[in-house]
């Protein structure tokens, strides 16, 4: 008896020297699984706030390129109307000279 006995409180130690192991490795995949999930958070921000400042970018870039488009329209049209103005001046001063010429002997 006294041999099975021992064998049966060392069977019992390494069951509870396993029990341990186990219980450590439990608790260290555990811990190892919060980092990671905080890892990940931490990344999923990250991809989030450079996203946002894409997009951001992105906006500021459309809008400074809507307001060229604008200004150079603008100023196309602003010659043309310069151009349209120069054309009815020319003609109306010719209209003054041949109502003058017609006019006045």
């Amino acid at each position: 008896m006294d041999v099975s006995s021992r064998v049966l409180s060392e069977l019992a130690s390494r069951e509870a020297a396993l029990d341990g192991q186990i219980e450590a490795a439990r608790t260290q995949a555990q811990a190892m699984v919060a980092a990671a999930e905080a890892e990940a958070s931490g990344i999923l921000r990250e991809a989030e706030a450079r996203a946002k400042a894409m997009q951001a970018e992105q906006e500021q870039q459309l809008a400074a390129e809507v307001e060229q488009i604008r200004a150079q329209a603008s100023a196309g049209a602003q010659q043309q109307a310069d151009a349209t103005r120069t054309r009815a001046e020319a003609k109306l001063g010719q209209a003054v000279d041949t109502i003058m010429r017609a006019v006045l002997p």
